[in-house]
Formats: structure tokens, C-alpha cells, sequence
């Protein structure tokens, strides 16, 4: 076969992979809703903050309807009729939807195969549907007996009940989570509320199990990086609280910190007070922290003079680059480690990486954290101008 013959052969077979991949995008979502001849029903595809039209069409004579799509990750999209008569499904590419329903109970009794996502999707929905029974009639039988004599007594038991019923709850959807980390139909489990405040799982471990397995899987879909995001932000939230609670128990606001200076003189965070404090951890060997330290030289000549000091705790275990690092980046403030980590000191301050640092004022009490370039300056303009 010669060169011509070879190329025209390899242009064939890419147009065949290529017909093939755009073929196994394809979905379709079909079936028979009864008493709803006549009716439009729409197609929308479940955005994180917002819903996109995709296709409508007319209910025919027998009920039927099918809409085609393409998705190459696995999408929710609503099957409506209007704003309050919805399902949810989560397909796949190439999944052949089958749906079956009745218009007066359309969100509420419906039959979906083909697709795994859209049974998960409907599990989850059912039992939620289920809790959400089971919690009125708890809250209706307390609001009928309101008043009767032995209601104290009665309240009691069913505020036990409902609150059974809520636990149940929780870990019903928390061990669908667990059992379906890489599945996106654990986005809705995530997302879930008794009501329009509370979410059903509140578990942080449970968020970022799945947060961390979908971002591997499926890194690109919005609902994915909505989740990510959102676990990072309540993780470095709990961390704060975490931080603040640590304050609380030991009594100040800033944990004492006393470490030996290159010279070997021990020098107490407290021996500041009255200045206006930042505390720096760092690492002579990290990149980011020595980048960060020209911007502390910029800081302290311009601030030194009116109050400002730096206190810099060294997380090195190796004097040689610790002290090279003090000549070369010409830090002149004060500087502190034991050469093992400073462990203590990290952990009381609950340091996870570095460059990290904590503003403190006159009084030691901790105003601001993490400060950077700009934000350093702005921070110790208004409090020192």
C-alpha cells in the first residue's frame, strides 16, 4: 500500500473514531405520560445556579414523547411540565432514558429505566419525599393538641420522634454518599434540605470524601467544581473556628511563643506587646516564603518606626539555610526557631502550610490573618497612620 493509500486510509479511520465519539455522546430520554395529550414538556439541563432550555415538545395522542441530546459527563437535567411539576434526572452519554408517568402526579410517582444516575437521583428523592411526610405529621398532630392537657407530655415524645426521623435521615444520605463517592447523584445528596434552611448532611468528612473523588473524575462539570470550592471554603472555615476555639480554651488570644534567636536568645512573642505584631511563619527553603520576604522588607522599612514589628518563626530544621536565608533576603526583624520545626508553635497557631502569618495589635489580640502584599500595606496603613 503506498503513501496516498495509507493517507487516505488514516483519514477514514479518523472520521470513523470521530462519527463514533460524537455518536456515543448522544442520549435520549423517551416515554409515556398518561393525561397529558397535548402538553408541552420541556427539556432543561440543571445548571449549578440556574437552569439552560434545551428542547420542547408536544405530548402526542398516545402520551408518547422523546427528546436527543449530548453530554460526554454525566448531566442533571428537569423533565417539565412548569416551574412545580418537575423531575429530576442525571443521564449519561449514550443512555436510552425510559420514563413513565401520570400528569396530576407527575413529580411524585413516575417510573424511570435506563439509566443508573436518573434511579439514584429518584432514590434519593423518594425517601427525602418519604422524611418530609413523616416530619408534617409529627408537626400537624403537635399543632392539633396545642393546648390539651397532657400536650407537655405528648410534646415531648414527639419531638423525640422527629427528631428520630431527622437522624434517620441523615444517615441514610450519608451512607448513599459513602457508598456512591465517584457517582454525581451524590451532588444531590450534598445539596438535600428538611426545609429551605437546614441541610440533611452537615458532615465535613462526608463532604470532602466526595468533593475530592468527583473532582478526580470529573473535574470540568460546574456542579463538581461548585462543590469543591464550597468544601474547601467550610474546611478552612471549620479550621478558623478550630483556631478560635483554641484561643478561647487557653485563655488569650494569642498563644505565647518563645524560641531562640540566630544568636541563641530566647525571645517571647509577648515581649512585643504595645506594637503592632506580625506574626510570620516561614521556611528558608520555600520559594513562596522567600518571595513573601521582599515584601516584608518593603513593610518594615516603611512601618518599623511607627510601631510595627515582625516576629518570623522558622519551620526549618537546618541552621545553615535558615541563617543564609536571614543574610540574603537582609531581614532585619526579629527571627526565631528551634531548628526542629518549631512544632510547638505551629500547632498552637494551627499552621497547615506556609508562608502563613497572624496580625496582631498592641494588645497581642490577633485582628487579621494570612496578609499579603497589598493587603499587608492597606492593613498597617490604617492601623499606623
Amino acid at each position: 500500500m503506498n503513501f496516498s493509500k495509507l493517507l487516505i486510509a488514516g483519514i477514514i479511520a479518523g472520521l470513523l473514531v470521530a462519527s463514533c465519539s460524537k455518536k456515543e455522546d448522544k442520549f435520549s430520554v423517551s416515554g409515556k405520560i398518561t393525561h397529558a395529550e397535548g402538553q408541552t414538556l420541556y427539556l432543561e439541563e440543571l445548571q449549578v445556579a440556574s437552569t439552560k432550555f434545551v428542547d420542547s415538545v408536544k405530548i402526542n395522542k398516545n402520551g408518547e414523547f422523546e427528546f436527543t441530546g449530548k453530554t460526554s459527563i454525566p448531566t442533571y437535567y428537569l423533565l417539565k411540565f412548569s416551574e412545580n411539576k418537575f423531575i429530576t434526572l442525571l443521564i449519561d452519554s449514550v443512555e436510552q432514558v425510559m420514563v413513565e408517568a401520570d400528569a396530576a402526579n407527575f413529580e411524585r410517582s413516575y417510573r424511570v429505566e435506563g439509566s443508573m444516575g436518573s434511579l439514584l437521583v429518584k432514590n434519593l428523592n423518594d425517601q427525602l419525599l418519604e422524611t418530609r411526610r413523616k416530619l408534617d405529621s409529627i408537626q400537624s398532630l403537635n399543632n392539633l393538641y396545642h393546648g390539651n392537657p397532657d400536650y407537655e407530655q405528648m410534646r415531648v415524645e414527639w419531638d423525640a420522634a422527629y427528631d428520630s426521623v431527622k437522624q434517620a435521615q441523615t444517615e441514610f444520605s450519608t451512607q448513599f454518599v459513602m457508598n456512591n463517592p465517584f457517582s454525581m447523584a451524590s451532588v444531590l445528596a450534598l445539596y438535600q434540605k428538611f426545609d429551605d434552611q437546614e441541610y440533611i448532611i452537615k458532615d465535613l468528612h462526608t463532604m470532602r470524601v466526595a468533593a475530592s473523588a468527583l473532582n478526580t473524575i470529573y473535574p470540568n462539570s460546574g456542579h463538581v467544581k461548585a462543590l469543591y470550592q464550597n468544601t474547601v471554603q467550610l474546611l478552612q472555615e471549620e479550621k478558623n473556628a478550630k483556631l478560635r476555639q483554641m484561643i478561647q480554651e487557653q485563655g488569650e488570644n494569642s498563644p505565647e511563643i518563645i524560641l531562640p534567636n540566630p544568636d541563641g536568645q530566647e525571645i517571647a512573642l509577648s515581649s512585643l506587646r504595645g506594637k503592632i505584631v506580625l506574626l510570620q511563619f516561614w521556611s528558608a527553603l520555600d520559594r513562596n516564603s522567600r518571595i513573601l520576604n521582599e515584601a516584608l522588607v518593603e513593610a518594615y522599612r516603611k512601618y518599623k518606626n511607627k510601631g510595627f514589628e515582625i516576629y518570623q518563626v522558622s519551620v526549618d530544621d537546618n541552621r545553615v539555610d535558615w541563617v543564609d536565608a536571614i543574610d540574603q533576603d537582609r531581614l532585619s526583624w526579629i527571627n526565631v526557631g528551634d531548628m526542629e520545626g518549631s512544632n510547638l508553635a505551629a500547632r498552637a497557631y494551627n499552621i497547615q502550610n506556609i508562608p502563613y502569618n497572624y496580625l496582631l495589635n498592641e494588645d497581642g489580640e490577633i485582628i487579621a490573618q494570612n496578609l499579603k502584599g497589598p493587603a499587608l500595606d492597606r492593613a498597617l496603613a490604617q492601623l499606623l497612620n
